[in-house]
Formats: C-alpha cells, sequence, structure tokens
C-alpha cells in the first residue's frame, strides 16, 4: 500500500496582498526620483505613475527629500515617517507573531479608541503647520508621521496578518 503524503500549502491572501502594497510604499517613493532620474524612458512612465499616486496620497508632496536632483522622494517625510512605522509594526509583528501586550487589537474598543487618539499625531501636526504654528521641518514631522505608523500599525498588523483557523 503507497501512502502519499502532500502538504497542502495554504496562503493568507490578505497578508499577502498587505505586505505587497506596503512593499510598494517602502520602496516606491525613494525608488521614483532614481527612476527619473536614470534618463530611461521606460523607468520614467514607472517614474511617473509612483509621483502620480504620491500627489493623491501625500498633502504635501513638494516637500520630499532630493535624492537624485532635482527629482524628489514621492511623498513628503511626514508620510514616510507614516510608512516606516508600518514597516516596523509589521517587522515586529513576524518576530512575536501577534503575541505581546502592544497589539492594540486585542483590546477591542479600548484599543480602537487608542489607536486613533495616537494616529492623531499626523493630522494634529499638519494643522499647526497650516495654522502658521511653524514652518515644514523634515526632522519635526517624520516623528509625527511615525507615531502615526506605528499606531496604525499595532492596530492592524495582527488584523491583517492574523493566522487563519486551520485544523
Amino acid at each position: 500500500m503507497r501512502v502519499a503524503f502532500k502538504r497542502e500549502l495554504q496562503i493568507n491572501w490578505v497578508s499577502a496582498i498587505a505586505d505587497f502594497l506596503l512593499a510598494g510604499m517602502v520602496i516606491g517613493p525613494l525608488a521614483a526620483p532614481f527612476l527619473a532620474a536614470s534618463g530611461s524612458w521606460l523607468l520614467g512612465v514607472i517614474a511617473n505613475i509612483i509621483y502620480f499616486m504620491g500627489v493623491h496620497v501625500c498633502p504635501q508632496p513638494d516637500m520630499g527629500l532630493d535624492l537624485a536632483p532635482p527629482h524628489i522622494m514621492a511623498v513628503c517625510m511626514r508620510c514616510y515617517g507614516t510608512v516606516s512605522g508600518l514597516l516596523i509594526t509589521r517587522l515586529l509583528y513576524g518576530v512575536t507573531g501577534g503575541k505581546g501586550f502592544y497589539w492594540l487589537s486585542q483590546y477591542g474598543w479600548n484599543g480602537v479608541a487608542l489607536a486613533i487618539v495616537l494616529m492623531m499625531a499626523y493630522p494634529v501636526e499638519l494643522a499647526a503647520q497650516v495654522l502658521g504654528w511653524w514652518d515644514f521641518n523634515n526632522y519635526l514631522v517624520t516623528p509625527f508621521g511615525l507615531i502615526t505608523g506605528l499606531a496604525w500599525g499595532l492596530f492592524t498588523m495582527p488584523i491583517l496578518h492574523g493566522q487563519s483557523d486551520r485544523a
């Protein structure tokens, strides 16, 4: 009698898609200026797509860092700080498997409330800048974006990347 052992590969598609999108958000804004500066028509088209997305998600894309003069990052450092916070929490989730007191989704509505309060760092800083309380400064805006990204990630990573029920 022959017994065939078959290991079934189960893919958490939500997790895979979220990781793909996060990779694009991490790499795209950094790559865009170099792609635009390459002189290649095809790479220029890809850079234009990234810049188009940056203009539609970032309130101040013209404040991006000058990485390949005269081409700047596709988003400002406030937005890239947010993306960095998401990346940090994704890496943390990969290491901890969602075990730890800091994953906010385990606290239900209290976790939602805390995440919302922390996520307000980005819009509060932007509002302070718009109201003239201070000028745009990369060293100032990046931590506000980072706090927002960490809060968002600490709430959503267990939801996006949690293991589905497997028997």
